[in-house]
């Protein structure tokens, strides 16, 4: 197996295989229940595989072998037409890099050109033909989810660690609704159960209903998760109508908000997913 200070560059059409040398490979999402610094004290010669706005998660140049996935829109790889390739590649690009890859998932998504990404290594994986049809038609999937599935299936048990995977929205962290946060959480956790996939701090391993069970050997699991959606699906029905509400109240608010976005210029993103869908 390979390990850290080894260092084996990408190449064009076999970004998957890129993966395989390693006891572990560790996606790391941008989220605030990430410390970079523990997990690798922890998972010592995996790979560690970063996302998009990597500074997010990293403050200083990270010194193990890593890889940066660049996550595609309609305009292209989103760090080149942000023109942040530059600022994440002074954070991981040291002696243990092994490059980008240029990610595709969604069916609007296209590939920016190797050239763009300032000199790195680059491989481009398109996984939108794995999630056509298994995956919600309505969203798209996150880099993480899709990434971590197409690895589980390549690995095998237990070689993929999901670190800071919690879909969780904060003061400091929003949620696009582009993604179906819930279909991936129960998606992972059931991975996770299943020991196809690792996630940290171990959120999958034990809920507390896993407590109530061997407190109460009577009440199944099954119980369990029949009561769950019970519960659920009454508390998301008085959402739903408290939605309902709010919508009927801010009607008025919404007919301005459209008009003031159509008065607006079109921004350079658009521009670019125009020029690249022509």
């Amino acid at each position: 197996m390979s390990g850290a200070g080894e260092r084996v560059a990408f190449g064009e059409g076999d970004a998957l295989t890129r993966f395989d040398g390693f006891e572990r490979v560790i996606l790391v999402a941008n989220s605030d229940a990430v410390h970079v610094a523990d997990l690798q004290a922890r998972h010592t010669g995996a790979l560690f595989v970063f996302f998009n706005k990597v500074y997010k998660v990293v403050d200083r140049p990270f010194a193990g072998d890593a890889v940066l996935v660049a996550r595609s829109g309609p305009a292209g790889a989103n760090i080149v037409y942000r023109r942040e390739v530059a600022d994440v590649l002074r954070l991981v690009s040291g002696p243990g890099f092994r490059g980008i890859v240029n990610l595709r998932v969604g069916a609007r998504e296209r590939f920016s050109p190797a050239a763009d990404f300032e000199g790195a290594t680059v491989a481009h994986l398109d996984l939108q033909p794995m999630f056509a049809g298994f995956y919600p038609s309505t969203h798209v999937p996150t880099s993480g989810f899709a990434l971590a599935l197409a690895l589980a299936e390549r690995l095998g048990s237990g070689r993929v660690v999901l670190a800071g995977f919690t879909a969780r929205r904060s003061e400091a962290w929003k949620l696009f609704h582009d993604h179906d946060w819930t279909f991936e959480q129960v998606a992972m956790r059931a991975l996770a159960r299943s020991g196809l996939i690792a996630m940290e701090p171990g959120r999958a391993e034990r809920s507390p209903f896993d407590a109530l069970c061997e407190r109460f050997p009577a009440v199944s699991r099954d119980t369990v998760a029949l009561v769950s959606a019970e519960v659920l699906g009454e508390r998301l029905e008085g959402t739903n109508m408290t939605v309902d509400r709010l919508v009927s109240v801010t009607k008025p608010l919404a007919r301005i908000d459209r008009v003031l976005r159509g008065l607006k210029p079109k921004t350079r993103k658009e521009k670019l997913a125009e020029k690249g869908g022509g």
